[in-house]
């Protein structure tokens, strides 16, 4: 297929004079294959900023390769493609000549099991990032490491022990530890892809009550299979399901309190009811 849109100038560093940037994400019928498999079809919605927007629906559903087309890691996966547009701040990040590391840059990720890479310390699996893409030098780094632990509440539990290996911390540490990595550069939308879902109760707690703080500056995407957890920690819910053909599709999405409590659509009153998934 031809592509004739013109070409734009992706600025990896957002505007940081005058007004703030919205960090608003808007997604416009966005359709996703693997192969010749259609994984999602016509997703649309609107990501508020400064807010937590939680995606719940069963397992396939195609929450996970929403949110992936979100920062384009889908299509690291071979033969993977998208159609639609994905805008942050009004900008498409599927437009020609955007740099998808740069994209990835703005809109970090969190995956499900925690990835610290093994063979650096905890001061370097944060700083990994930073000097990757050349933000800093070798001075500011310690001051970023620290702003970037104390910003996943992590810094007094490993400020005496930055040299040692980022495995050696616990479950619930090291998902801190990656949240850590993935603010270090200054992203302005953070995804999550089930963050918690490995972690037993009271780490599960701190990653909640860390989403709650971490909104005031980025605008949070969590993907969780935990309606309580939806309930307890989202501003605005979207709920996702797979018919017959296998294709996910958004049902419904709006404010969480209204959604379950009043859900427009029966299937999703099913879901959140336990009847199904």
């Amino acid at each position: 297929m031809l592509d004739v849109k013109p070409r734009i100038t992706w600025d990896p560093n957002p505007p940081r004079a005058g007004e703030a940037p919205s960090k608003r994400v808007e997604i416009q019928d966005l359709t996703a294959w693997y192969g010749e498999k259609l994984a999602i079809q016509g997703v649309s919605l609107s990501i508020e900023p400064n807010r937590v927007t939680a995606i719940i629906g069963p397992s396939g559903c195609g929450k996970s390769t929403l949110i992936r087309c979100v920062n384009r890691m889908h299509e690291v996966v071979p033969g993977a493609r998208v159609s639609g547009r994905v805008l942050l701040e009004g900008e498409d990040i599927y437009a020609p000549g955007v740099d998808p590391a740069a994209v990835r840059r703005r809109i970090g990720m969190v995956f499900q099991k925690a990835n610290p890479f093994p063979t650096m310390s905890i001061f370097e699996n944060v700083a990994a990032g930073v000097r990757l893409n050349g933000l800093a030098g070798r001075r500011e780094l310690p001051a970023i490491v620290e702003k970037s632990l104390r910003q996943a509440a992590l810094w007094e539990e490993v400020r005496d022990k930055l040299n040692q290996p980022g495995t050696a911390l616990s479950g619930g540490q090291q998902q801190r530890l990656c949240i850590a990595r993935a603010l270090a550069v200054e992203p302005e939308v953070l995804l999550m892809d089930e963050p918690a879902s490995a972690l037993d109760p009271a780490a599960t707690l701190r990653i909640e009550e860390l989403m709650q703080e971490l909104k005031r500056s980025y605008t949070i995407v969590v993907v969780t299979h935990n309606m309580q957890q939806a309930a307890r920690v989202s501003d605005f819910t979207a709920f996702m399901l797979a018919g017959e053909d296998r294709v996910g599709r958004l049902v419904e999405f709006g404010e969480t309190n209204r959604l379950f409590t009043n859900p427009q659509d029966k299937r999703t009153e099913d879901y959140i009811t336990g009847r199904f998934g």
